[in-house]
């Protein structure tokens, strides 16, 4: 007779045959990202081993994982990752493929870097410097001769070819393509000090810096000093810019001095984007890419702070500019003042 636990260990042995037989779970072992030389890791993430650690530090409060789930990234991988993107402007896979994780992932901690970095905006950002006004204005005054600066302001356009949605027209800038047109300020030293990433392609120079929070602050007088810019922008008691058919050889002056100090937003723009030059693409939605750019902007800053390797930039002008003819009458006044008495 057969015995009644038969059926029982047939289907018992079946069941331990196909566990032998399932796939195991393995994990890859992720090396230490820092465990390179520094040149190395210039290359990779644009910052030494010395500032990732100080980087890792900084956004580690807004990063650090709640799960207990083992496997998850450390705070030092998603910094890494995040770096390793905005270095090259690659797609994500091949970032993964790089780091040797998944492309789900590698998105998620971009995300959460990039969160970080805009939480910290005013903290390594501020206008018109972290150092004093004056010294500010002696370092432009240095550079050419110039007075009362404090400030370079331009616009620079970043691409943006992920969907756009209903306003897809917005983005259509003069070169027909599409991208934020990005207003920045810096100071003598090439450091940013505002920042406003919001704007589509075919928004112009001038509006932008016409509706921005910045001009409304120089309107209401809580800068004793003034910006210089190009002729895209109108002459205003606290914007210089260049005249545009100078007429006697004390313009001339000017117009070279305004040129020497403005030429650093240009500067700036280059070596931003020669260290980050995600911002030569992104492949986002617009409201992501502004975030992007801002986290960039605080990078550039942080490395300037700390004295990293900068990309040597050749000058190149950013973009042809559309000129501006209706000057405000008190910017001209000033700008006449401005002339007479240092360049005249």
């Amino acid at each position: 007779m057969a015995s009644p636990f038969l059926g029982v260990t047939v289907d018992l042995g079946a069941r331990i045959v196909q566990a032998s037989l399932r796939r195991q779970r393995v994990f890859q072992d992720r090396t230490d990202p820092l465990a390179f030389s520094d040149q190395i890791l210039y290359e990779r993430y644009r910052f030494s081993a010395e500032g990732i650690r100080y980087l890792i530090d900084l956004v580690g409060p807004y990063v650090g994982n709640v799960t207990q789930r083992s496997r998850a990234l450390t705070v030092a991988q998603c910094v890494c990752v995040s770096l390793r993107f905005f270095a090259t402007g690659t797609y994500l896979h091949a970032v993964g493929d790089a780091e040797r994780i998944g492309k789900n992932t590698v998105c998620r901690a971009i995300h959460k870097v990039v969160a970080a970095l805009n939480i910290l905006l005013h903290r390594f950002v501020a206008f018109p410097s972290f150092l004093p006004s004056q010294i500010v204005k002696e370092g432009f005054y240095t550079l050419s001769g110039f007075p009362k600066l404090i400030g370079a302001i331009d616009c620079t356009h970043v691409p943006i070819t992920g969907p756009l949605g209903e306003h897809e027209a917005d983005f259509v800038n003069r070169k027909s393509t599409h991208s934020l047109n990005v207003q920045m300020t810096c100071d003598h030293q090439l450091m940013v000090t505002s920042v406003d990433a919001k704007w589509p392609g075919s928004v112009h120079d001038s509006r932008i810096f016409r509706e921005s929070s910045l001009c409304r602050q120089f309107q209401e007088g809580r800068y004793d000093g003034i910006l210089v810019g190009d002729r895209g922008y109108a002459c205003m008691p606290f914007l210089m810019t260049p005249y545009g058919d100078q007429q006697s050889e004390s313009e001339a002056r000017f117009n070279r001095a305004l040129s020497t100090c403005r030429v650093r937003i240009e500067m700036t723009f280059g070596i931003l984007k020669a260290r980050w030059n995600c911002l030569r693409g992104l492949r986002v939605k617009p409201e992501r890419g502004s975030q992007i750019i801002t986290a960039c902007v605080v990078l550039h800053n942080i490395a300037s702070i700390r004295k990293e390797r900068a990309p040597h930039v050749p000058l190149v002008a950013d973009d042809v500019v559309d000129p501006i003819t209706v000057d405000h009458p008190t910017g001209t006044a000033v700008r006449r003042a401005i002339t007479n008495q240092f360049f005249g």
